[in-house]
């Protein structure tokens, strides 16, 4: 009569001293990543998953502005973003951001000094690590434009209303116009860019909506035949779809350049994942790897030999220096952004 009981009891003990055990585990370390979007190679996740006995948690934004409201609103537990260089100033100056640890990232020594001395904003890497560079540019289909121009003015052909986009981004709109008005994109003049405000209005009269996503797959299905465009994103897109009539070009007035980085934030839980994960898409090999995935440049010198001849001949990726030229760096405004702001602000509303 007591053996059921008793296997009553062994069946709960066992169960109990489970969850005991369960309870006492070691749970694993957890990286939280907040990234731009298709942005790391396929497995590479997973590999420094394994290789950390840890969990990757990756989140992604569209936008700048979209990060830094995120982090400037409260947000915690991200261990990881990738912020624009012109953007870093700012948010370490609101205390969003903690300084590198360069003892904890032995690759840094792997990055490109001269990209590093001549492109860089913050160039002691106080406050962030280069990760990717590019260029802005326009990307159109061929079999349904046959007047390309490679000329920001394509935005104000009207006969292309409803069949174009703009990047969600101020910078990037405004700097645009700046340039089709002979001025520099980082203008601190308030009239100068209150005129690439107005042109921008024009544009935008044209556009079927600004898009930092969507114009992807919007080239891609021939939703969009001319949209304002990141190269590496264009590259990709043609790649997946091996579509020859995809087209990227880099504008004559001239064009924005820009940097993304690396960045702790101030309220990182897992700083010392963050800087493994640091140096392990510094690792020359891993950094070549993200580079023939995403179409941009990793400003690491040591895995430029590990570049295939078909990466490193394509302009999209390794911008020509007779191009070079005409781009300019995207730069931190400082007090004078209130100027963009209030410039997109009004954009933004305009009929």
């Amino acid at each position: 009569m007591k053996r059921p009981i008793l296997r009553f009891l062994a069946v709960g003990l066992v169960a109990a001293l489970a969850l005991v055990f369960t309870s006492c585990a070691k749970k694993k370390p957890v990286l939280h990543v907040y990234i731009w979007s298709d942005y790391l190679a396929d497995g590479l996740v997973e590999e420094f998953a394994a290789a950390n006995d840890c969990e990757v948690i990756v989140d992604v934004y569209d936008s700048n502005e979209v990060m830094h409201a995120k982090l400037k609103g409260g947000a915690t537990g991200y261990d990881l973003v990738f912020p624009s260089s012109y953007v870093v100033g700012m948010m370490a100056d609101e205390g969003l951001l903690q300084k590198i640890n360069h003892d904890n990232i032995p690759n840094l020594k792997n990055l490109d000094p001269i990209f590093v001395g001549n492109v860089s904003i913050d160039k002691k890497m106080e406050w962030s690590v280069p990760y990717m560079t590019g260029a802005t540019g326009i990307a159109y289909r061929k079999d349904q434009i046959d007047d390309f121009d490679a000329t920001w003015t394509m935005f104000g052909r009207s006969k292309l209303a409803g069949r174009m986009t703009l990047l969600d981004d101020y910078r990037e709109v405004l700097g645009a116009a700046l340039k089709v008005k002979g001025y520099s994109l980082n203008s601190i003049d308030a009239a100068e860019i209150e005129q690439a405000a107005d042109l921008a209005i024009e544009w935008k009269r044209n556009i079927a909506q600004f898009a930092s996503e969507a114009f992807k797959a919007g080239i891609a299905s021939s939703e969009f035949y001319v949209v304002q465009a990141w190269g590496g994103d264009i590259q990709q897109i043609i790649d997946e779809n091996e579509d020859p009539n995809i087209a990227f070009a880099l504008p004559r007035e001239g064009f924005p350049m820009w940097e993304d980085t690396m960045a702790i934030p101030s309220g990182a839980d897992n700083v010392e994942l963050a800087e493994k994960f640091i140096n392990f898409l510094h690792d020359p090999e891993i950094a070549a790897r993200n580079t023939e995935f995403n179409s941009y440049l990793c400003p690491n010198w040591a895995a430029y030999n590990h570049l295939s001849e078909e990466v490193l001949q394509n302009p999209i990726v390794v911008i020509p220096q007779d191009l070079l030229a005409k781009g300019e760096q995207i730069k931190d405004v400082g007090e004078h952004l209130s100027k963009y702001t209030a410039a997109w602000d009004r954009v933004k509303a305009a009929q």
